[in-house]
């Protein structure tokens, strides 16, 4: 059974804590806690931090002279704080143990994604011989949202006696998890209340700075065995105090069970009220555990995965972390797809363009949830017409960064490490965003067949982003095109031309031919709408004709830049130098950040062909070859299949892959072309979260676009498969590193298709249903059906 992988870190290094708190943060889709030793707070190695989906806090800081304003994703006080140490009968106590002590023999970390639990266990060993193990159990409930808990046991061996355990709920906690922001206002929790109930609860209300959202955690603690407790409160926070008696055959156990309640919960109560009578009917660990494995199972069957050896191994990790960051619980929250998960404070929580890395996972699989996150990008539709509007233009004009109000949390500077110097922040200039969410209301609605979304809030965004790209892009007389000016496109690198003095750059091939795109299904959209609501979109949008006929002919004379018969990143491309990329390897090894490395030597990566990630070649990823050879025919370009292999090889020889998107986007148009050197890429896509590959940052939270991106790649890279109105496309490309694999999904209004993959044949089976047959089209479009309750297999 694929819930029998553990991930497994057999030995403590100081140095590595932070990543595996990452790799082991435990979440349901409302909340996530960090995979952190229960015996530490936050230090040099050492990070714990709970996150609550869409829980932001607004604050001002002085830096580099200048006021800076930040949204932050708030670190929440730590539930999991556990003390102890040991209280020999014939000896003095002995010194609070954690995994940094001298004591220390054994540590061993578990994660069982299969059923959302980590164990972590711990050997000390005295100068006298006397030991004591200690194991602790945590869970994140993904049955009950509010709910998590940890259950502590302890044995003695060699020694009779007691081990003294403080049990602490620890509201002096702020955002410190990511140094580079060392310099921001890190306290985000104010107005601390804490005490008991009662009956022993403990319990902490707080709320934060801007905009005042209410706080309340309740902590119930019961020993095994029961014995008398010193309580005692602090001004953030509380600590009660046992003795627990061990000795031979004797072991005792503490169990924590915390509740948490914000004011952003639906229906509206009192924070506290609400966590207290949560936690106080809650059951005990074992029951508790019990229907978290059950919700886990289900997750698992309707998202299930399977494939074999080490990658399969970390695929799964993948899978887990994006199910418990965006499980069905999101579907009734107003969030969006935070970069980096609720796994740490890594781009301040914020939401950029990663769902259109995990919405096509979500879209086959859980398109409940898929949609609720597209009803977070609606919600902010008035916030990006207001943007569009002070940037002089029409439309909806999304923010590169976004968090709880939709406006643009792009910081205005941002910090070199390298050099030390703070430098602007010109990444806001990426509007290609806007065509992102555009694509993933489109593809949400082939895959799923939503129309009424489609229809409805997703025909407003879908239209309101043709609008400002058709009124972004004006047209040059001399060449009879239309030009997007002033942008940044993927690659983030290049934000300006060598020597100017105003930011971006022009006719990034990326931006253009995505938007004609946009305006293209705009279009579509309109001519597809039931009549009156045709009628009634075109008078509330104030769309009339002859606004409608600039929108074709913007998608059909857009500007796309070539140089040397590749597509060019941007104009002027092709004129800047060439880089010594031998040179800087030879010089600095990990040239993945290169902006930082040129910028120290007080050069730019403006004045090179060196790209961050994946531009150009994005449009690989998200259109089919046919597809993008239609899109540049309808521009007026030719790209067959020699031009965009050139174009391929041309930039990727040109990449840093400073980013865990890079290696990801390349391997999948690799993938899709048949080329050899495919695996290199999908395997660093594997690995860039499990193996930090990018130098430290995977311990500030995992990256998961890049992590829902590997799972797709299976899914749909390898297998071609689309989902759409005419049933299942698929078109298999051979990948020798995973010739064998199988997975389930939604299509066609059946739930738990089951699509298998061997070398040579793919099998479909459908499971019984009053659906009927499901409709699939073979490479070379060869049409077939599969009944339902049958299962067919086809030769490739």
């Amino acid at each position: 059974m694929t819930t029998a992988r553990i991930w497994r870190y057999d030995e403590y290094d100081p140095a590595r804590e932070r990543l595996v708190e990452a790799l082991c943060t435990l979440g349901n889709g409302r909340f996530a806690t960090r995979g952190s030793a229960p015996e530490c707070t936050a230090d040099a190695f050492h990070y714990p931090g709970t996150y609550l989906a869409g829980c932001y806090d607004r604050r001002t800081s002085l830096v580099a002279g200048e006021q800076v304003e930040n949204e932050d994703l708030v670190n929440l006080p730590n539930w999991t704080l556990l003390r102890y140490r040991c209280l020999p009968d014939d000896s003095p106590p002995g010194d609070w143990l954690t995994p940094d002590s001298a004591q220390l023999r054994h540590y061993g970390v578990q994660l069982d994604p299969g059923r959302g639990v980590l164990t972590r266990r711990l050997f000390f060993q005295d100068a006298q011989g006397g030991g004591l193990r200690v194991g602790h159990l945590r869970i994140v409930h993904m049955g009950d949202p509010g709910l998590a808990a940890q259950l502590t046991t302890f044995h003695a061996y060699g020694w009779t006696g007691a081990v003294e355990v403080e049990a602490a709920l620890d509201g002096a906690v702020t955002n410190a998890g990511v140094e580079r922001y060392r310099h921001l206002e890190s306290r985000h929790l104010l107005g601390h209340r804490s005490g008991f109930e009662s009956d022993g609860t403990a319990f902490l209300s707080c709320r934060t700075s801007d905009p005042g959202h209410l706080i309340a955690l309740a902590v119930r603690t019961e020993t095994r065995p029961e014995c008398p407790v010193r309580a005692i409160t602090t001004p953030t926070g509380t600590v009660q105090t046992y003795r627990l008696p061990l000795g031979r055959g004797r072991s005792a156990s503490v169990e924590k069970t915390m509740a948490l309640r914000t004011s952003l919960d639906r229906p509206p109560g009192d924070p506290l009220t609400e966590a207290v009578g949560t936690v106080t009917r809650a059951p005990a660990f074992p029951a508790l555990l019990a229907t978290h494995r059950a919700a886990w199972q289900r997750l698992w069957e309707e998202g299930e995965l399977h494939v074999p050896g080490e990658a399969g191994h970390i695929l799964r990790l993948h899978l887990f972390h994006l199910l418990q960051t965006l499980s069905p619980h999101t579907a009734e929250l107003d969030v969006g797809v935070p970069a980096r998960g609720l796994h740490g404070e890594a781009y301040r929580g914020h939401v950029f363009w990663d769902e259109l890395f995990v919405l096509p996972y979500l879209d086959l699989h859980f398109p409940e949830v898929a949609r609720a996150l597209l009803m977070y990008r609606h919600r902010r539709l008035p916030a990006a017409r207001a943007a569009a509007r002070h940037a002089g233009q029409q439309g909806a004009m999304y923010p590169w960064q976004s968090g709880s109000s939709g406006r643009e949390e792009t910081p205005e500077i941002h910090l070199n490490p390298r050099s030390g110097r703070w430098l602007p922040d010109r990444s806001r200039l990426q509007r290609h965003v806007g065509s992102a969410v555009a694509y993933n209301v489109w593809k949400y609605a082939q895959a799923t067949g939503d129309h009424g979304f489609l229809h409805a809030e997703g025909a407003e965004i879908l239209l309101e982003v043709a609008r400002y790209w058709a009124g972004s892009a004006t047209l040059d007389p001399a060449s009879g095109r239309y030009r997007i000016r002033g942008v940044v496109g993927p690659d983030e690198y290049h934000d300006a031309y060598p020597g100017a003095t105003a930011p971006g750059i022009d006719d990034n091939a990326y931006t253009n031919v995505t938007a004609a795109w946009v305006l293209a299904r705009g279009l579509d959209l309109l001519d597809g709408l039931p009549a009156a609501r045709r009628a009634e979109l075109r008078e509330r949008l104030l769309l009339d004709d002859g606004e409608l006929d600039h929108w074709d002919d913007v998608s059909r004379r857009l500007h796309v830049p070539f140089h040397q018969g590749v597509v060019s990143q941007f104009e002027g491309y092709g004129e800047l130098a060439e880089l010594d990329w031998e040179a800087y390897r030879a010089r600095y090894g990990d040239i993945r950040r290169l902006d930082r490395i040129l910028e120290a030597e007080g050069d730019t990566v403006n004045r090179y062909q060196a790209s961050k990630q994946a531009d150009t070649l994005m449009l690989g990823h998200l259109f089919r070859p046919e597809e993008l050879s239609e899109l540049f025919t309808r521009l007026g370009y030719r790209l067959d299949d020699g031009i965009w292999r050139a174009t391929v090889s041309h930039h990727l020889r040109r990449t840093s892959h400073g980013s865990t998107l890079s290696s990801l986007v390349h391997g999948w148009v690799l993938t899709r072309q048949k080329g050899p050197d495919a695996w290199p890429y999908c395997e660093e896509a594997l690995v860039a979260d499990v193996a930090d590959v990018q130098g430290g940052t995977t311990g500030e939270g995992i990256h998961l676009g890049a992590m829902a991106g590997t799972v797709d790649l299976v899914e749909r890279g390898i297998t071609g498969l689309e989902a759409g109105p005419d049933g299942l496309r698929v078109a298999p490309v051979a990948l020798r590193e995973l010739p064998r694999f199988a997975f389930t999904l939604c299509c066609g209004g059946h739930r738990g298709v089951r699509l298998r993959m061997l070398p040579g044949r793919l099998g479909i089976r459908v499971p019984a249903s009053p659906r009927g047959a499901l409709a699939v089209v073979l490479p070379g479009g060869r049409r077939a059906t599969v009944a339902s309750g049958e299962e067919r297999w086809f030769r490739l």
